[in-house]
């Protein structure tokens, strides 16, 4: 199989078990949430934090996958790595926003994304906090389900002009890299409508889908970061690309309304 004779009823299988294996991991989440603060370790950094929930999650949804399709790949944030020979791999974030699920903001969610023979070909991110749900298959639009509203399709927003312009974006963990980052949003700040901060890229580039912010760019996010995400930003119609014709997020993730992208790519290329 090659990803571009990806069947419809395969898409339609993985965004069910992928919507269905997030639910149940947010519902440990938010179980512990009272908790999240009585185990927690540090990565790469001191305020590169994991706790025991973002454990006990990944571990939930990848047992849930690979039950369902023991020969499936995956690749999780704490360090769920199995190869496959479906030619599927599941991209997986147990908590996207630990940092907010420990101080109890608002933002932080299950990301879930399946790729087909390297590319993604659906993603869900459910915010634990609020329970919405964005989800997104390949070429079947994106889509908004919040508890106690209708499921509406996403189509991000359209600014006139980079004045007009509400763009998110988040730092990284080292102090050398958000120093720099600092000074970049020093500059960009005067060039845009105002900046937004949520510490939380798979919602960040959500919000981008649901016209909540106008554009979304970030430096060095991982896999697990946006591969959910992206595609959901994706089939909102957003411009989805890297800066000086590189890749998405190799190493910069931009993502922005049609109508403000090519200026907006030029102006981070200047910046940065």
């Amino acid at each position: 199989m090659t990803s571009g004779s990806t069947a419809p009823d395969l898409r339609t299988e993985l965004l069910e078990l992928a919507r269905a294996t997030a639910e149940e991991a947010a519902a440990l989440v938010g179980a512990g949430r009272s908790t999240a603060a009585d185990q927690v370790d540090t990565k790469s950094s001191p305020v590169d934090v994991v706790t025991a929930v973002d454990t006990a999650s990944e571990a939930l949804i990848v047992r849930r996958l690979t039950d369902a399709r023991p020969d499936d790949g995956v690749l999780g944030e704490e360090g769920a790595a199995r190869e496959g020979t479906s030619g599927v791999r599941w991209v997986v974030d147990p908590i996207d926003g630990t940092v907010n699920f420990l101080y109890g903001f608002p933002a932080y969610a299950v990301s879930i994304a399946a790729e087909v023979d390297g590319r993604t070909e659906v993603g869900v991110v459910l915010n634990v906090a609020t329970g919405e749900l964005f989800t997104a298959a390949r070429g079947r639009g994106a889509w908004l389900t919040a508890p106690g509203a209708a499921t509406m399709q996403l189509h991000g927003s359209g600014p006139v002009s980079l004045e007009q312009t509400l763009v998110a974006t988040g730092f990284g963990y080292r102090v050398e890299q958000r120093r720099a980052q600092g000074a970049v949003v020093a500059q960009l700040v005067t060039e845009v409508r105002d900046i937004r901060r949520n510490g939380c890229a798979s919602l960040d580039l959500c919000s981008a889908a649901a016209g909540r912010v106008d554009a979304y760019y970030e430096l060095d996010l991982k896999p697990w970061d946006h591969a959910a995400g992206a595609l959901v930003a994706a089939e909102a119609g957003l411009v989805v690309t890297g800066t000086e014709g590189r890749p998405f997020a190799e190493p910069m993730a931009v993502v922005a309304a049609a109508t403000i992208a090519e200026p907006l790519v030029a102006l981070l290329e200047r910046l940065h």
